[in-house]
């Protein structure tokens, strides 16, 4: 018989081979980690919880909204529904209450399973009204039937549970960040997350038995996979930024972790709190270009051998490309010259093209559509992880997935990364920013932000920029939001706009740019990674300065 396609299908090999292993650890309220799961642990009761769950009416292909913290609980539930075969819904919780309340009504969830405060929100907002199961995490059941507790008792003995799931069955919704407009549920089928589990273990390296401090929860959902054990930080996963090194120092160093996935914005937490690491020997970082002075900080933390790594991808496609930090040092002059950022080459299994701009959809590929190399274009990605479709975002879908033909006559789905980019001689990629975030001056100029921030961005007194166009697309004016390093007073922003005038001077792109506006609050960024600048906010701040300058 052959085995499902299902990421949940290792755990019971795994429960068998390394039963005592832990699986995971987590912080208690107290931040101690008092609570563990093992392997064998983490089976049995994720089949429990899946055998309770078919009682109440959650079974393949289920809906089911999870609003449940990084804790024992999150692991085990996202294990039982997978095992299932129903549909975990999974949407971040520190998005607008509005988009948030949109987000799951798009999802028609059949159920919801979240804290007491989520099922409190739920009936006050009206989340998910059609969600008529409702499971909660507390230890009563108010405003739920049942509690996660009594579902995890009432299929207590029911054996082995894992859903004959198809390679095309739908594992799970996962709405993006929404960083640049309401987020969109990105549909994944079993394959997608099988496909992800070997594409991460052939492009890192992993083997089983490391220790994993995934300082974001989702991405721990690999680690049993991988049969690895998981850390969970002590820490608000939707405020990475703002996280306590010194926390972060205590378990990984207590536990051992080798391995470590954050945030941008939660390696410079742990670049500029300055304290060797030596027990990590894998760091990656994704969801935004990593700036330079943080990827040399960090090298200098990590062991000698240790490696760095920055994977591009999105959540509707991961991982695309990726590149080790020692050579995207190398790479750093030409990046603070207008290149954009070096993602490195693409990981085995991806058709990565680059294709003219165009905001619009295009529903066949055909080979027209590719530039010349060394253009700046589209990037676009074909491979086991690209995902086909989004859910009840026909229009959305539209825009952002190609059908293509293959010489055999199957066809397959290339996804638009939304991503601008082109490739060197070397086979590299190169991301040069958001096409939506793209300034278009005219015809012939348009400007892209990861090719014009890091030119200023090198400034010593400046924190970080962001290029925002201020008009309609094709007559827009380029403008440079400028947010100062701490202490920096405002008194030396005569002298510092001086001198990033002279910095434009020295390029021709960049010499384009008439404004520079200092922003006096750090920058608004996305909640999932802190890292995502929000240009379109500060785009509208822009054209209110500027007007105020015109009266």
């Amino acid at each position: 018989m052959n085995q499902p396609c299902n990421i949940a299908a290792a755990l019971p090999q795994l429960a068998r081979e390394r039963p005592d292993q832990i699986a995971m650890r987590c912080p208690g309220r107290d931040g101690r980690y008092g609570e563990t799961l093992t392997y064998a642990a983490l089976d049995a009761r994720s089949d429990a919880i899946a055998a309770g769950l078919a009682r109440r009416g959650i079974v393949r292909g289920t809906r089911t909204v999870v609003m449940v913290r990084p804790t024992p609980e999150f692991f085990l539930l996202m294990f039982a529904l997978f095992k299932a075969g129903a549909v975990p819904v999974l949407v971040d919780p520190g998005i607008d209450k509005r988009a948030l309340k949109q987000c799951l009504d798009e999802a028609q969830p059949q159920a919801f399973i979240g804290i007491p405060l989520a099922l409190l929100a739920k009936a006050l907002l009206g989340w998910a009204r059609s969600a008529a199961v409702r499971i909660t995490t507390g230890r009563w059941p108010l405003l739920a039937e049942a509690t996660l507790a009594q579902v995890e008792a009432e299929g207590a003995g029911a054996g082995p549970q894992l859903a004959d799931t198809d390679a095309d069955d739908v594992a799970a919704i996962l709405f993006t960040s929404g960083s640049t407009g309401v987020p969109k549920g990105v549909v994944y089928r079993h394959r997608h997350f099988v496909a992800q589990v070997e594409m991460l273990r052939e492009a890192f390296g992993i083997v089983p038995g490391g220790v994993d401090f995934p300082t974001f929860p989702p991405f721990a959902l690999f680690d049993p996979a991988l049969g690895l054990t998981s850390i969970i930080p002590d820490m608000d996963p939707t405020r990475p930024a703002l996280a306590d090194p010194r926390k972060l120092h205590a378990a990984i160093a207590r536990f051992g972790a080798d391995q470590l996935f954050g945030s941008p914005a939660l390696m410079r937490v742990l670049a500029d709190h300055g304290q060797p690491l030596p027990t990590l020997k894998r760091v990656t970082s994704a969801g935004a270009p990593v700036p330079p002075e943080v990827v040399e900080k960090m090298l200098a933390l990590l062991p000698q051998d240790a490696r760095f790594w920055t994977p591009y991808g999105a959540t509707e496609c991961l991982p695309v490309a990726v590149i080790e930090g020692r050579e995207l040092l190398t790479l750093r002059a030409r990046t603070e010259s207008g290149a954009g950022t070096c993602v490195g080459r693409p990981v085995a299994g991806n058709t990565v093209r680059i294709i003219r701009i165009d905001d619009g959809a295009i529903p066949e590929w055909h080979d027209g559509l590719q530039v010349a190399p060394g253009q700046v274009g589209e990037i676009t990605v074909a491979g086991p992880s690209a995902t086909d479709a989004y859910f009840n975002r026909d229009a959305q879908t539209a825009l952002a997935k190609i059908r293509e033909t293959l010489p055999d006559g199957s066809h397959r789905i290339v996804h638009r990364m939304g991503d601008l980019g082109w490739f060197d001689g070397e086979g590299r990629l190169w991301f040069c920013g958001r096409k939506s975030q793209r300034v278009v001056m005219d015809a012939h100029t348009t400007l892209c932000t990861e090719q014009v921030e890091p030119v200023f961005n090198a400034h010593p007194q400046v924190r970080r920029t962001a290029l925002v166009g201020v008009g309609a697309k094709g007559a827009q004016t380029p403008v440079l939001c400028v947010e100062l390093q701490a202490g920096v007073g405002r008194e030396a922003w005569p002298r510092i706009v001086e001198e990033l005038r002279h910095r434009a001077d020295g390029f021709v792109h960049t010499a384009k740019i008439a404004h520079f506006l200092h922003y006096p609050k750090p920058f608004p960024v996305d909640i999932r990674h802190n890292a995502k600048i929000g240009r379109e906010a500060l785009a509208a701040w822009a054209a209110q300065q500027l007007r105020k300058e015109a009266a």
